[in-house]
């Protein structure tokens, strides 16, 4: 059987009141608020790690606030996912040889992580999946969902599963199954930032007409052993400056939690300008600064990550709402960027979504717009979160590091004090993959060889992932035009894509590596750790970024 007739066979289906694409904090927040409010409610979550977790990825310092509207007794909970406050806050501007600590009484009081948590995010969407499945919740890890399904009105009718065991060749092998159709009266897509599926309900409803561009950062992160004498729980220290140059955005996080484990990581902004910069390397270069790796001394590695993280805020919020759905949580864009949190109003979203949901089931609405969950989220805790620090991006990126972040502390200030902006509400201009200068329009940035103590290579790292894919399957990475990367993107950017991926997925390999001769472009599939950078950096917007086989990717623990 080829592949074609393999594929014209019918899909098994299976028909529920909601789809919930995506078991992070706001898809399971929503299964969850769902069978609070109406227990018999039919809810599935269909999960692309191949367990809930296995792809969740934060700092992370959590609000509690969203925990708390959903599960007012977590805290009194045994099993709960986060044991430890924030004990201390520490702010520094970092110089190459030094660093000058910032007073905590000149930040605006959003600032404070007081009362926050220190911990993982996996292991609370861990916590969640369990209060889910209490409530009769179905959830299926190990299943991506590859593909939206649609009416004859073309309203979303739920989403179909990628189907498993096509090799790498397109042919059909002996493990062949044929994916499956959950079909929903609404669907909720919780994918995270840049969803392969979000993207294409934003693009074929419009859902980004009006709104700024959603703009993104690459956040990479380790999680250390350290000693005991170095090791303060609940200290948690955040930086900008070095090792970045004045017009690139991005900054550090330190976190101590739970015994003697720290949490080191580091954003860098894509809109940044120079094709030769490699996030993965400045965050290893981080790590050496004078006032840092005193820490890592003596200490051991014992985890790694990347993720795409949503920097648009406030203004690029895409509409929530399409016909038959809605997206929820960081696949509308609802991080805080300056306090680096998204999972309370991740939560909060799920919550508000199904709280709008249920009123429409209960009057046999089915695959109409739920525009009550659009209209409201501005007005609620998710809109008063966002909107004060909605001008911090776009004066950082317009202005530069120093400048750029006083004058959004100022404006911090004054939306607190007194509700205003002086700015109004500014524009975040270039998408991020119009941002590269040329080659010959910048300066090549050279990075020192690890030392494999406290700098590292990709492909080490990589392998502290727990990155797996089928190896006889089709690349998930597409290219629109194979020919662009060799083409255009190498003489003119110098192909970006080896620098800004993480994970060693891009390659130019030469024929004669000496001479430069007969260059190739190698997509290295395996590696991938789905941080989607390529999908949103690549200059020519040449790359797509799709779901592998389910259960691939990343085994993210306590990530």
């Amino acid at each position: 059987m080829d592949l074609k007739e393999a594929q014209s066979e019918p899909r098994e289906s299976m028909d529920y009141d909601v789809v919930i694409v995506g078991a992070g904090p706001a898809g399971l927040a929503a299964a969850i608020r769902l069978k609070q409010l109406d227990e018999t409610i039919s809810v599935v979550v269909v999960e692309k790690g191949a367990e809930v977790g296995a792809h969740i990825l934060s700092g992370a310092v959590i609000d509690p606030v969203g925990l708390d509207a959903l599960l007012p007794d977590w805290r009194q909970d045994e099993g709960r996912p986060l044991t430890t406050e924030v004990s201390e806050d520490i702010f520094y501007f970092l110089t190459e040889p030094n660093g000058i600590r910032l007073p905590n009484f000149g930040m605006p009081k959003l600032m404070n992580n007081h009362g926050n948590f220190v911990g993982s995010l996996g292991l609370v969407a861990k916590y969640l999946a369990a209060q889910a499945e209490a409530l009769g919740v179905e959830i299926y890890p190990g299943f991506a969902a590859a593909e939206l399904l649609f009416n004859e009105d073309g309203s979303v009718a739920g989403v179909a599963t990628g189907d498993m065991g096509i090799a790498k060749d397109g042919t059909v092998s002996e493990r062949f199954t044929r994916g499956m159709e959950l079909r929903g009266r609404y669907t909720l897509l919780g994918e995270g930032a840049r969803g392969s599926l979000s993207k294409i309900a934003i693009r074929k409803f419009g859902l980004d007409e009006g709104r700024e561009p959603q703009k993104y950062g690459i956040g990479l992160k380790e999680i250390w052993q350290v000693k005991p004498e170095k090791f303060v729980k609940g200290r948690v220290q955040h930086s900008f400056g070095w090792p970045l140059d004045n017009g690139t955005g991005g900054g550090s996080f330190l976190y101590h939690f739970d015994d003697n484990l720290v949490t080191v990581g580091f954003v860098v902004h894509l809109n940044y300008t120079n094709p030769t910069l490699s996030p993965f390397d400045e965050f290893q270069r981080f790590k050496t600064h004078p006032l840092i790796r005193d820490l890592f001394d003596g200490a051991k590695r014992l985890s790694y990550g990347s993720r795409a993280i949503t920097e648009g805020g406030f203004q690029s919020v895409p509409k929530l709402t399409f016909p038959g759905g809605a997206l929820v949580g960081c696949a509308a864009g609802f991080v805080n960027v300056p306090r680096i949190k998204g999972s309370h109003n991740a939560i909060l979203s799920g919550m508000q979504a199904a709280e709008h949901l249920v009123p429409a089931l209960a009057a046999g609405r089915s695959h109409d717009e739920v525009v009550e969950i659009e209209a409201g989220w501005r007005d609620s805790a998710i809109g008063r979160d966002l909107k004060p620090v909605r001008n911090v991006k776009p004066l950082w990126s317009k202005y530069g590091t120093l400048l750029g972040i006083g004058l959004g502390g100022i404006d911090m200030w004054l939306n607190q004090l007194l509700g205003w902006s002086p700015f109004g509400t500014l524009k975040h201009g270039k998408p991020d993959y119009a941002t590269l200068k040329p080659l010959a329009e910048v300066k090549p940035i050279v990075y020192p060889k690890p030392d494999g103590k406290i700098s590292f290579d990709k492909l080490s790292s990589v392998f502290l992932s727990s990155t797996n894919h089928e190896e006889d399957q089709p690349a998930h990475l597409k290219l629109t035009d194979p020919s662009i990367p060799i083409a255009r993107n190498l003489p003119v950017y110098g192909e970006p894509a080896r620098l800004y991926c993480p994970a060693g997925v891009y390659e130019v390999v030469y024929r004669d590596a000496e001479a430069k001769t007969e260059p190739r472009f190698v997509i290295n599939a395996q590696n991938c750790v789905h941080c989607k950078t390529c999908d949103i950096k690549d200059p020519a917007q040449n790359i797509t970024w799709t779901v592998p086989e389910g259960g691939g990717g990343p085994g993210y623990s306590n990530m």
